[in-house]
Parts: C-alpha cells; sequence; structure tokens
C-alpha cells in the first residue's frame, strides 16, 4: 500500500508487526496505515512473510512518513507489536536503539539494550472477555495508552481517536463487530493505564 495525501508530513515512523496467521498482524497494520492517513501521513505497508497456513509466522512492516521503500531494516524499526511471545528473538532485531518493543506476554522479559520493552497477557485477557480474536487489538489499545500519543508528546504517531476512526471505516455497517472491536481496544487502553 503506498499512499500520499497531500498536506505535510508530520513526522517519520517505522513500525514492524510480528505474529502468525490467524492473529490480526495485517490487520493492526491497516488500522496503524489507517490512522497515518488520516493524520496526512504517507504510508508504505509491506507483509514479508505469507499467510501460507493458520499459525504460520507473519510479519509486516509499515512506514509512515516520506520513505523510498516499504521495508524496515534490521536497527531501523522506532517499534515492534509482537503479537506471539516466540517472535521476540526473531524480530527484535529490527528495533533500533532507543526504540520500543510491545509483546503480548504474561511477563515483560528483559531488554536487550536500551529499547523499552512493555508486556500485557493480551491473549489471556481476551479469554476472559469471550472474544479470542481481541488479543491484537488489546495489545494494540496498550500501546497507545503505555506508549503515549502525539498529542501527549508521546511515541506513537497516532491517537486513540485515530485508531477508533479507522475501526469505523473499516468495519462500517457490522455494528456487533464494530463495538466488540472497540471494547478490546479500550480494555487494552484501561491496562495501559495501570
Amino acid at each position: 500500500m503506498n499512499r500520499q495525501p497531500g498536506g505535510p508530513a508530520a513526522g517519520r515512523q517505522q513500525i514492524v508487526v510480528s505474529g502468525v496467521g490467524g492473529q490480526g498482524v495485517l490487520f493492526v497494520t491497516r488500522l496503524l496505515a489507517d490512522a497515518a492517513i488520516r493524520r496526512g501521513e504517507s504510508v508504505l505497508t509491506s507483509e514479508t512473510h505469507g499467510m501460507a497456513q493458520r499459525g504460520g509466522v507473519v510479519v509486516s512492516h509499515l512506514k509512515a512518513g516520506v520513505f523510498a521503500s516499504p521495508l524496515v531494516r534490521a536497527g531501523q524499526a522506532d517499534g515492534l507489536f509482537v503479537l506471539k511471545e516466540e517472535n521476540l528473538s526473531i524480530h527484535r532485531g529490527f528495533v533500533k536503539s532507543g526504540g520500543w518493543i510491545l509483546v503480548n506476554s504474561v511477563r515483560v522479559g528483559e531488554a536487550d539494550g536500551d529499547e523499552t520493552l512493555h508486556a500485557i497477557d493480551a491473549d489471556g485477557l481476551a479469554h476472559e472477555v469471550g472474544n479470542i480474536q481481541a488479543a491484537n487489538l488489546i495489545l494494540l489499545g496498550f500501546a497507545l495508552t503505555r506508549l503515549g500519543t502525539p498529542d501527549q508528546g508521546g511515541m506513537l504517531f497516532c491517537s486513540v481517536d485515530d485508531i477508533r476512526a479507522a475501526l469505523h471505516q473499516r468495519m462500517g455497517e457490522r455494528e456487533s463487530v464494530l463495538w466488540s472491536s472497540i471494547a478490546a481496544l479500550d480494555l487494552g487502553i484501561f491496562h495501559g493505564k495501570r
């Protein structure tokens, strides 16, 4: 996806989203891309490993701002979303010095260098609310609160309102799915404030 709407770019950010097939890696990437577009940013995205089968490793790259290539190089990502804890060791090399990592995990773990590492048991929370497909949105909501948004001088380029607007745009007439998605996002936001 390459969209370059009119208007100045407010910043540049490179993000990698990692997980397995069926976890909504591409959905989170699309929501982030929609949010960037809503903010007037140019966007490049790329899926580097296909969803050949449910449960296979999937990683996508997103660049918000003006860039020439959609792929994030090793050591260049501002942040990494990890939906499957086992993928942390595989993809953490994308994160630059001083970057951030959000991982779907019961425990926080140790940072390898000077990156900031945050963890939330998104799978456990999704099971508690009876929506096992919601872990991706719980992690995203957690990130929006824990990292902070541009309006707060934070590390993530988009805001809660941007993601809510993207959900409304993507879900359209499917109200039950929309409200379930917003509830999952809000659950992550709530836990990000703790």
